[in-house]
């Protein structure tokens, strides 16, 4: 925790603020929001910032860091807000959250989602780029021991590629216990790219060239936006099942589809106590998952930052973001924009 307090004044420090955000009023001390490095989450990020520095009048700045460290961050209140927080999957935020260190709030994606996808013209097959269904049967997670040849592995004869997360993902140990309960170990490679960029890449050039491709991914992302995908189906989500596929250790996996995706706007306690009107204003956040994902998707292609897709998607959706806030504060960011 010395470490990233050191790395916060020297952040402040370089932005020409003071060294330490106690040394700063409490009028004139940005609020600090966690600088996410994925797509949604820092779309997210800038969405909600420019609301609050345009709407409420509020400095805000980003700071770096790991989920966890930046987890504990918030609970210490060097940070005060998440933008986009898995809630309930790190020991770290579980721990904050029943100490009342931190507050999640609101429910502002709906219909989030990870699992096993395929492309879609590899079940329904795609007419006007002469590609037939390969796999016309495939529905679930169980079908696939009869589609091993399909998702050939090319350096291994005789089974199919799995692309799983990279290693170091906490779903990384849930789909290689998957692959277990499954009983797919003998059928497929569990193939793990390097990182997020490498998994991202194997995909979208499968894709481009009309190959059949077995993958993990999640949602919301620019991926999901971009191309026509088939989740394919997994049992009932069984909790007791779920604890053996986090356990990598756990000889015996037992088969159900992921915990349910929860995210939410996590923020400090103290923050919660001395911004009500912010804390009202997050609860309220809903962004449609289908426009989301096309936004990431126009954003990834257009190598656009942030900031810049925040406001593309805040002028494409007016009705969206308006319906989280007061109409004097809406009326402001309005014009801002």
């Amino acid at each position: 925790m010395k470490g990233f307090r050191l790395l916060l004044a020297s952040t402040l420090t370089a932005m020409g603020l003071p060294g330490t955000p106690a040394a700063a009023s409490a009028a004139q001390a940005p609020i600090h929001f966690a600088d996410l490095n994925w797509e949604s989450g820092s779309l997210i990020t800038d969405i909600l910032r420019i609301i609050v520095e345009k709407g409420y009048d509020l400095p805000t700045d980003t700071l770096p860091g790991t989920t966890i460290t930046l987890e504990t961050a918030l609970a210490n209140n060097d940070i005060q807000v998440i933008g986009e927080e898995w809630a309930g999957r790190s020991p770290v935020w579980v721990k904050a959250e029943a100490e009342g260190k931190v507050v999640s709030l609101g429910d502002p994606v709906k219909g989030a989602t990870e699992g096993w996808w395929v492309p879609e013209y590899v079940v329904k097959g795609d007419p006007a780029k002469g590609i037939k269904p390969l796999a016309p049967d495939l529905r679930s997670v169980a079908d696939l021991k009869r589609y091993k040849d399909v998702f050939a592995d090319p350096e291994t004869p005789g089974k199919g590629r799995f692309l799983n997360s990279p290693i170091g993902w906490t779903s990384e140990v849930v789909n290689q216990q998957k692959l277990k309960a499954y009983g797919l170990n003998d059928s497929y490679v569990n193939f793990r790219s390097g990182s997020g960029a490498a998994l991202d890449a194997e995909i979208t050039s499968s894709i481009r060239r009309g190959k059949p491709v077995l993958f993990y991914y999640w949602s919301p992302t620019p991926l999901l936006g971009r191309f026509k995908l088939i989740q394919l189906e997994e049992p009932p989500f069984d909790a007791e099942a779920w604890k053996t596929l986090t356990d990598a250790d756990n000889p015996n996996p037992q088969p159900t589809r992921s915990l349910a995706s929860k995210l939410s706007i996590g923020v400090s306690t103290p923050f919660q106590k001395q911004y009500p009107h912010l804390a009202e204003f997050f609860s309220k956040v809903d962004l449609p998952i289908d426009p989301l994902n096309k936004a990431l998707a126009q954003m990834s292609e257009q190598h656009s930052t942030p900031r810049q897709a925040a406001e593309t998607f805040m002028k494409a959706h007016p009705d969206v973001w308006k319906a989280w806030l007061p109409k004097d504060i809406a009326d402001k960011v309005a014009i801002a924009l």
